[in-house]
């Protein structure tokens, strides 16, 4: 792997960003088999492009990056679009380890909004990262925060979570 800068290995890449590929991918999907296959992919894609960054960040948004683009692959393959509609309905309540009521919340936002929020408050990403991560102005970016807060400030209160 040519990683000039911080000279970090495969193995150590899987250690370090695996759970947040993970996060994100579980976020968006709501389904831990999905989300495992999204993360391997992402990893093989890191591997097998043998790039050089100039420092870690640049390493983590080019992954961010790579794993939304991954998603956003998935869920409009032919393969998602053609599942069993019982098996996508047994998925709607995502049950992650650290089970939560905001977890819960965030999953049930639009898909939208659900990938802005958990960058912007999961992995604590900027407007302007998640912005070039998801190729969204960055207007577009707030626009989708705020909307997303006030989705899940609605679903908080309706099941009386605050």
């Amino acid at each position: 792997m040519k990683n000039q800068h911080s000279k970090l290995t495969a193995e150590e890449i899987v250690s370090r960003y695996s759970a947040m590929i993970y996060r994100l991918a579980y976020a968006r999907l709501c389904n831990k088999y999905d989300a495992e296959d999204i993360t391997q992919e992402v990893l093989l894609k890191f591997i097998r492009a043998d790039k050089s960054f100039n420092d870690e960040e640049h390493c983590k948004a080019w992954l961010l990056t790579v794993t939304v683009n991954t998603i956003k692959s998935f869920v409009t393959s032919a393969y998602n679009r053609h599942r069993d509609d019982l098996e996508k309905a047994d998925n709607i309540s995502c049950e992650m380890d650290e089970h939560s009521d905001i977890i819960d919340a965030v999953a049930k936002l639009s898909d939208k909004y659900r990938t802005v929020i958990h960058l912007f408050y999961f992995e604590e990403l900027s407007v302007k990262q998640i912005s070039a991560i998801t190729g969204s102005t960055e207007g577009t970016v707030k626009s989708q925060l705020s909307r997303g807060r006030e989705q899940l400030k609605k679903i908080l209160e309706e099941g009386q979570y605050v």
